[in-house]
């Protein structure tokens, strides 16, 4: 009987173990994140772990209405000016501290002033930010702010454990974000891999069935997919549109993909350190000639499998402020040698820096192809992508490929990058025209009227050149069939509640 009790027990304990393998969730990323603190993140990946590990004020749905999260409701003075903010009583941060209004305002704040916040743009507006009581926030603004509920949806509205803020260490969040989403965090090893648990506090913690998320970067769009393939990944983001068919046809996978709110994008760098001294493409006309060399329906075609919509503007078709006035420049290597000779260059040699990953990659060396035939000669320094941008901020670039996930308010895809002091106007140009009309637009509610403000901007835009779109970026998810319940927003983010492995 002793033998038999032994036996049921280890079949007992393989079963647990095989249970609790079966709930974790492998998701392959195309890069690494850069710093797992949402003030001073900027990558798209950062934020897909983001997701699950920090809770926001609120949230989009997928026709990106402003839904609840962290914030029950909400409602503005007479004027605009004024937002009050409810909070839910039952959220508890990850170290066990209860989530209230005190907190809320330690984080706005902290974004708001922390010297190298990216977020301090996206609270421009805020004047003060003070909490009455322990459910009641109430952000007091300069002037009415048509884009702040929408920020609000992002980083700018995560709200981690004030307990991990140490103002001798800015590092110190980091290294141990400690939120209040659904899962919490265990481990990272960097271009490894990043770990979280499941929060059995989380308010919603039904809601989500997993019991362990590994986050895996893997740059390689081939190997990624062989992962999935073998079992080693559950999900895998942006797919290389090129194996999509063969995808489609794989009984063991399911394709998922939704129109994004984002863009791929040239930058050049004009104003920002030493390197721009002697850029080529400080010169307007040599900007043009380049965004003219570029086939963009060739790289839909050949690079995009027919799902990159080729891109003249920070708007994407499915938002409303998207302009007919920008149509998308077809390629005239005649009118950029044209350009090249007015700029008193016949021969123009740059350094093209892009994120080290397949698709990315594919891109860099067709525009190197492209952009030869009018004269101008792109030497390709591919490179880690979060190391890219930390560069990019620095100065330590000439011309770079930037992807941007997007935003549902249009401000978020064109203030942060042109206006003089945007956070990410990493080449550093400043036209104090298109501030004021950027800035304009922020306060005016109107869509009719914000549309007109944005168009007059990009028509400056358009004519100097900062940067030059791409294409918009879709979001094309691939998973094992067993995956259920996964959503696909048009913000890219891989949203965990409610999705589950099927039962065998």
């Amino acid at each position: 009987m002793k033998k038999q009790g032994t036996a049921i027990a280890a079949a007992l304990l393989m079963l647990a173990a095989g249970s609790a393998f079966a709930q974790e969730l492998r998701i392959g990323l195309q890069e690494d994140p850069d710093v797992l603190d949402p003030v001073r993140a900027r990558t798209y990946v950062g934020r897909i772990v983001f997701t699950s590990l920090c809770d926001k004020l609120v949230d989009i749905d997928p026709k990106l209405n402003i839904v609840p999260q962290l914030a029950t409701s909400w409602s503005w003075n007479a004027d605009n000016t004024v937002l009050t903010m409810k909070l839910r009583g039952d959220a508890v941060f990850h170290d066990g501290t209860k989530l209230d209004a005190a907190a809320v305002k330690a984080n706005l704040d902290r974004a708001r002033t922390l010297p190298d916040s990216f977020r301090k743009g996206e609270l421009g507006s805020v004047q003060n930010v003070e909490a009455p009581d322990a459910q009641t926030v109430v952000l007091t603004l300069k002037q009415p702010d048509a884009t702040l509920l929408y920020q609000l949806t992002d980083r700018a509205g995560m709200v981690l454990s004030p307990a991990s803020f140490d103002p001798k260490d800015a590092n110190a969040v980091g290294r141990k974000p400690i939120c209040s989403g659904p899962y919490k965090f265990v481990e990272r090893v960097q271009n490894d891999r990043i770990v979280l648990e499941k929060f059995d506090q989380y308010y919603d913690a039904k809601s989500y069935h997993f019991s362990k998320i590994t986050f895996l970067p893997i740059p390689d769009t081939t190997v990624r997919l062989q992962n999935l393939r073998s079992g080693g990944l559950d999900i895998l983001e942006r797919l290389n549109p090129s194996d999509a068919p063969d995808v489609k046809k794989d009984p063991n996978l399911h394709f998922s993909s939704v129109a994004g709110l984002g863009f791929q994008e040239i930058v050049f760098n004009q104003h920002n350190g030493d390197r721009a001294k002697t850029n080529p493409f400080r010169d307007q006309r040599v900007r043009q000639a380049l965004s003219l060399s570029i086939d963009r329906d060739a790289i839909n075609e050949v690079i995009g499998g027919g799902i990159y919509e080729p891109a003249n503007q920070a708007f994407p078709p499915a938002s409303p402020y998207h302009s007919d006035k920008f149509p998308v420049p077809k390629r005239d290597i005649a009118k950029a040698r044209e350009l090249l000779k007015q700029a008193g260059m016949t021969q123009v040699k740059a350094e093209l820096a892009f994120g080290n990953n397949t698709t990315t990659a594919a891109i860099a060396e067709m525009m190197q192809a492209m952009a030869r035939e009018a004269g101008i000669e792109l030497s390709l320094r591919p490179t880690d992508y979060a190391a890219l941008l930390t560069q990019m901020r620095g100065g330590n670039f000439e011309v770079a490929l930037r992807g941007w996930s997007g935003r549902p308010d249009p401000d978020g895809n064109v203030y942060p990058f042109v206006t003089c002091k945007g956070a990410l106007n990493d080449g550093q140009y400043c036209n104090p025209k298109v501030d004021e009309l950027l800035n304009e637009a922020r306060k005016v509610p109107d869509e009719g009227k914000r549309k007109v403000l944005y168009e007059q901007a990009e028509a400056i835009i358009q004519q100097e050149m900062p940067d030059a779109f791409l294409y918009f970026q879709p979001w094309p998810f691939a998973m094992q069939k067993k995956v259920k319940g996964f959503l696909p927003y048009p913000d890219g983010m891989i949203r965990l509640k409610g999705v589950t492995f099927a039962q065998k």
